[in-house]
Protein backbone atom coordinates (compact mmCIF):
# COMPACT_ATOMS: atom_id res chain seq x y z
CA UNK A 1 0.00 0.00 0.00
CA UNK A 2 1.23 3.39 -0.54
CA UNK A 3 2.42 5.58 2.00
CA UNK A 4 2.05 9.37 2.91
CA UNK A 5 4.64 10.24 0.90
CA UNK A 6 3.62 8.54 -2.14
CA UNK A 7 -0.20 10.49 -1.94
CA UNK A 8 1.44 13.36 -1.69
CA UNK A 9 3.11 13.13 -4.75
CA UNK A 10 0.20 11.58 -6.77
CA UNK A 11 -2.12 14.15 -5.23
CA UNK A 12 0.91 16.72 -6.68
CA UNK A 13 0.86 15.30 -10.10
CA UNK A 14 -2.81 15.21 -10.88
CA UNK A 15 -3.21 18.79 -9.64
CA UNK A 16 -0.88 19.01 -12.53
CA UNK A 17 -2.88 16.80 -14.90
CA UNK A 18 -0.30 14.23 -14.52
CA UNK A 19 -1.29 10.38 -15.00
CA UNK A 20 -0.44 8.14 -11.95
CA UNK A 21 0.30 4.41 -13.08
CA UNK A 22 -2.28 1.81 -13.12
CA UNK A 23 -1.58 0.02 -10.38
CA UNK A 24 -0.88 3.21 -8.17
CA UNK A 25 -4.95 3.60 -9.00
CA UNK A 26 -5.83 0.16 -8.13
CA UNK A 27 -3.63 0.44 -4.85
CA UNK A 28 -5.29 3.73 -3.84
CA UNK A 29 -8.65 2.05 -5.13
CA UNK A 30 -8.44 -0.78 -2.75
CA UNK A 31 -7.29 1.39 0.25
CA UNK A 32 -10.40 3.46 0.18
CA UNK A 33 -12.69 0.75 0.00
CA UNK A 34 -10.91 -0.81 2.77
CA UNK A 35 -11.16 2.76 4.77
CA UNK A 36 -14.90 3.31 3.80
CA UNK A 37 -16.45 -0.18 4.58
CA UNK A 38 -15.62 0.63 8.10
CA UNK A 39 -17.72 3.76 7.86
CA UNK A 40 -21.60 4.37 8.70
CA UNK A 41 -24.17 5.10 6.77
CA UNK A 42 -24.56 7.97 8.32
CA UNK A 43 -21.34 10.10 8.46
CA UNK A 44 -21.58 12.32 11.78
CA UNK A 45 -19.41 15.24 11.26
CA UNK A 46 -18.36 18.89 12.92
CA UNK A 47 -18.52 22.21 11.93
CA UNK A 48 -16.70 24.07 10.22
CA UNK A 49 -17.02 22.35 6.90
CA UNK A 50 -17.25 23.17 3.46
CA UNK A 51 -20.69 21.21 1.58
CA UNK A 52 -20.02 20.56 -2.16
CA UNK A 53 -22.63 19.38 -4.35
CA UNK A 54 -22.34 17.40 -7.69
CA UNK A 55 -19.60 18.36 -9.75
CA UNK A 56 -19.91 14.80 -12.83
CA UNK A 57 -16.69 14.71 -13.45
CA UNK A 58 -15.64 18.37 -14.59
CA UNK A 59 -11.64 18.38 -12.78
CA UNK A 60 -10.59 21.48 -13.64
CA UNK A 61 -13.65 22.83 -12.27
CA UNK A 62 -12.91 20.37 -9.03
CA UNK A 63 -9.10 22.29 -8.77
CA UNK A 64 -10.89 25.66 -8.96
CA UNK A 65 -14.03 24.91 -6.57
CA UNK A 66 -11.31 24.33 -3.78
CA UNK A 67 -8.59 27.39 -4.90
CA UNK A 68 -5.72 25.00 -5.17
CA UNK A 69 -12.27 22.47 -8.27
CA UNK A 70 -14.81 15.36 -18.55
CA UNK A 71 -18.40 15.40 -18.72
CA UNK A 72 -19.67 12.25 -18.03
CA UNK A 73 -18.17 9.12 -19.87
CA UNK A 74 -15.81 8.17 -17.41
CA UNK A 75 -15.40 5.10 -19.01
CA UNK A 76 -13.68 6.88 -22.05
CA UNK A 77 -11.93 9.03 -20.61
CA UNK A 78 -10.06 6.09 -18.65
CA UNK A 79 -9.85 3.80 -21.95
CA UNK A 80 -8.31 6.37 -23.44
CA UNK A 81 -5.48 7.82 -21.22
CA UNK A 82 -4.66 3.97 -19.81
CA UNK A 83 -5.65 1.98 -23.08
CA UNK A 84 -7.32 -0.58 -20.45
CA UNK A 85 -11.12 -0.19 -18.79
CA UNK A 86 -9.43 -1.76 -15.67
CA UNK A 87 -9.00 2.24 -13.52
CA UNK A 88 -12.55 2.51 -14.64
CA UNK A 89 -13.29 -0.65 -12.59
CA UNK A 90 -11.25 0.04 -9.74
CA UNK A 91 -13.01 3.46 -8.90
CA UNK A 92 -16.60 2.21 -9.99
CA UNK A 93 -16.13 -0.47 -7.47
CA UNK A 94 -15.82 2.11 -4.77
CA UNK A 95 -19.05 3.91 -5.48
CA UNK A 96 -20.67 0.52 -3.90
CA UNK A 97 -18.49 1.54 -0.06
CA UNK A 98 -19.75 5.05 -0.22
CA UNK A 99 -21.69 6.46 2.93
CA UNK A 100 -25.56 7.21 2.37
CA UNK A 101 -25.88 10.42 4.30
CA UNK A 102 -24.01 12.82 7.05
CA UNK A 103 -25.23 15.00 9.83
CA UNK A 104 -23.55 18.08 10.73
CA UNK A 105 -23.55 18.84 14.38
CA UNK A 106 -26.53 17.22 14.57
CA UNK A 107 -28.39 19.75 13.01
CA UNK A 108 -28.08 19.44 9.41
CA UNK A 109 -29.16 16.37 7.37
CA UNK A 110 -27.18 16.22 4.31
CA UNK A 111 -27.90 13.65 1.62
CA UNK A 112 -27.45 12.83 -2.54
CA UNK A 113 -31.26 13.24 -3.52
CA UNK A 114 -34.03 12.84 -0.93
CA UNK A 115 -35.80 11.17 1.53
CA UNK A 116 -38.04 7.77 1.14
CA UNK A 117 -41.40 6.93 2.12
CA UNK A 118 -39.30 3.79 3.71
CA UNK A 119 -37.38 5.92 6.09
CA UNK A 120 -38.84 8.05 8.74
CA UNK A 121 -35.60 7.68 11.19
CA UNK A 122 -31.87 8.07 10.57
CA UNK A 123 -31.58 4.48 12.09
CA UNK A 124 -33.35 3.15 9.47
CA UNK A 125 -30.43 4.89 7.10
CA UNK A 126 -27.87 3.16 9.32
CA UNK A 127 -29.65 0.00 8.97
CA UNK A 128 -29.33 -0.38 5.27
CA UNK A 129 -26.80 -2.67 3.70
CA UNK A 130 -24.80 -0.23 1.37
CA UNK A 131 -22.32 -2.19 -0.20
CA UNK A 132 -24.32 -3.24 -3.00
CA UNK A 133 -24.66 -1.74 -6.81
CA UNK A 134 -27.85 0.92 -6.05
CA UNK A 135 -31.54 -1.08 -6.43
CA UNK A 136 -33.65 0.22 -8.74
CA UNK A 137 -36.17 0.89 -6.18
CA UNK A 138 -36.36 0.92 -2.09
CA UNK A 139 -34.90 3.35 0.69
CA UNK A 140 -31.33 3.28 -0.61
CA UNK A 141 -32.59 4.67 -4.48
CA UNK A 142 -34.64 6.88 -2.82
CA UNK A 143 -31.98 8.23 -0.79
CA UNK A 144 -29.78 9.15 -4.24
CA UNK A 145 -32.92 10.09 -6.48
CA UNK A 146 -35.64 11.75 -4.78
CA UNK A 147 -36.34 15.70 -5.34
CA UNK A 148 -38.12 18.14 -3.00
CA UNK A 149 -41.52 19.58 -5.31
CA UNK A 150 -43.75 22.07 -4.36
CA UNK A 151 -46.87 19.82 -3.26
CA UNK A 152 -48.33 18.08 -0.02
CA UNK A 153 -46.83 14.22 0.67
CA UNK A 154 -45.59 12.19 -1.79
CA UNK A 155 -45.58 11.96 -5.71
CA UNK A 156 -44.32 9.83 -8.68
CA UNK A 157 -40.68 11.16 -9.74
CA UNK A 158 -40.35 11.76 -13.80
CA UNK A 159 -37.15 10.57 -13.39
CA UNK A 160 -38.27 6.87 -13.05
CA UNK A 161 -36.39 6.49 -9.55
CA UNK A 162 -37.12 7.92 -6.68
CA UNK A 163 -40.09 10.02 -5.62
CA UNK A 164 -41.02 13.74 -5.06
CA UNK A 165 -41.36 14.88 -1.36
CA UNK A 166 -43.58 17.63 0.09
CA UNK A 167 -42.83 20.35 2.42
CA UNK A 168 -44.81 18.51 5.12
CA UNK A 169 -42.78 15.30 4.72
CA UNK A 170 -39.57 17.45 5.58
CA UNK A 171 -41.18 19.02 8.56
CA UNK A 172 -41.94 15.26 10.31
CA UNK A 173 -38.40 14.24 9.07
CA UNK A 174 -36.79 17.10 10.73
CA UNK A 175 -39.17 17.03 14.18
CA UNK A 176 -38.18 13.09 14.31
CA UNK A 177 -34.75 13.73 13.82
CA UNK A 178 -34.27 16.62 15.72
CA UNK A 179 -32.59 18.05 13.01
CA UNK A 180 -32.94 21.89 11.32
CA UNK A 181 -32.41 21.24 7.82
CA UNK A 182 -31.88 19.00 4.85
CA UNK A 183 -29.04 19.98 2.72
CA UNK A 184 -28.91 17.94 -0.95
CA UNK A 185 -27.72 17.88 -4.55
CA UNK A 186 -28.89 16.35 -7.77
CA UNK A 187 -30.67 18.88 -9.26
CA UNK A 188 -28.73 21.34 -11.56
CA UNK A 189 -29.53 24.87 -10.46
CA UNK A 190 -28.74 27.77 -12.35
CA UNK A 191 -27.48 29.93 -9.59
CA UNK A 192 -25.97 27.54 -7.89
CA UNK A 193 -28.07 26.87 -5.06
CA UNK A 194 -31.72 27.23 -4.20
CA UNK A 195 -33.66 27.40 -1.01
CA UNK A 196 -37.16 25.27 -0.73
CA UNK A 197 -39.80 25.11 1.63
CA UNK A 198 -38.95 28.15 3.50
CA UNK A 199 -35.43 27.37 3.75
CA UNK A 200 -36.10 23.69 5.45
CA UNK A 201 -34.26 22.25 1.88
CA UNK A 202 -31.37 23.48 0.31
CA UNK A 203 -30.12 22.23 -3.07
CA UNK A 204 -26.69 22.85 -4.04
CA UNK A 205 -24.71 22.12 -6.94
CA UNK A 206 -21.17 22.60 -7.77
CA UNK A 207 -20.59 21.75 -11.47
CA UNK A 208 -20.72 25.48 -13.44
CA UNK A 209 -21.68 25.57 -16.44
CA UNK A 210 -22.37 22.02 -16.74
CA UNK A 211 -21.62 19.72 -19.78
CA UNK A 212 -19.74 22.80 -21.15
CA UNK A 213 -23.16 24.13 -22.38
CA UNK A 214 -25.51 24.97 -19.66
CA UNK A 215 -24.54 28.36 -18.65
CA UNK A 216 -25.09 27.60 -14.83
CA UNK A 217 -22.87 29.06 -12.06
CA UNK A 218 -21.75 26.69 -9.09
CA UNK A 219 -21.74 26.87 -5.39
CA UNK A 220 -20.49 25.85 -2.53
CA UNK A 221 -21.61 25.98 1.55
CA UNK A 222 -19.56 27.43 3.87
CA UNK A 223 -20.61 26.25 7.44
CA UNK A 224 -18.20 27.90 10.49
CA UNK A 225 -17.79 26.49 14.02
CA UNK A 226 -21.84 27.84 14.61
CA UNK A 227 -22.97 26.60 11.60
CA UNK A 228 -23.27 30.44 9.90
CA UNK A 229 -23.65 29.98 6.20
CA UNK A 230 -21.84 31.43 3.37
CA UNK A 231 -22.50 30.44 -0.16
CA UNK A 232 -19.18 30.52 -2.37
CA UNK A 233 -20.49 31.00 -6.30
CA UNK A 234 -17.76 30.43 -8.48
CA UNK A 235 -18.33 30.20 -12.77
CA UNK A 236 -16.34 27.50 -14.91
CA UNK A 237 -12.37 27.25 -15.12
CA UNK A 238 -11.23 29.22 -18.10
CA UNK A 239 -10.84 27.40 -21.62
CA UNK A 240 -7.11 27.70 -21.71
CA UNK A 241 -6.99 25.83 -18.64
CA UNK A 242 -8.89 22.61 -19.97
CA UNK A 243 -8.97 20.06 -22.71
CA UNK A 244 -13.28 20.50 -23.23
CA UNK A 245 -14.85 17.18 -24.05
CA UNK A 246 -16.77 17.33 -27.52
CA UNK A 247 -20.71 18.49 -26.75
CA UNK A 248 -22.77 16.33 -25.44
CA UNK A 249 -26.94 17.51 -24.46
CA UNK A 250 -27.26 17.42 -20.77
CA UNK A 251 -28.70 13.92 -19.53
CA UNK A 252 -32.74 15.50 -18.70
CA UNK A 253 -32.59 13.51 -15.39
CA UNK A 254 -30.09 16.28 -13.78
CA UNK A 255 -32.20 18.84 -14.65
Amino acid sequence: MCDSSDLDVQIEKLFNCELISENEVKQLCSKAREILAEESNVQQIDAPVTVCGDIHGQFYDLKELFKITQVYGFYDECLRKYGTPAVWRYCTEIFDYLSLSAVIDNKIFCVHGGLSPSIQTLDQIRGIDRKQEVPHDGPMCDLLWSDPEDTQGWGVSPRGAGFLFGSDVVQQFCEANSVDMICRAHQLVMEGYKWHFNDTVLTVWSAPNYCYRCGNVAAILELDENLQKEFTIFEAAPHENRGIPPKRPPPDYFL
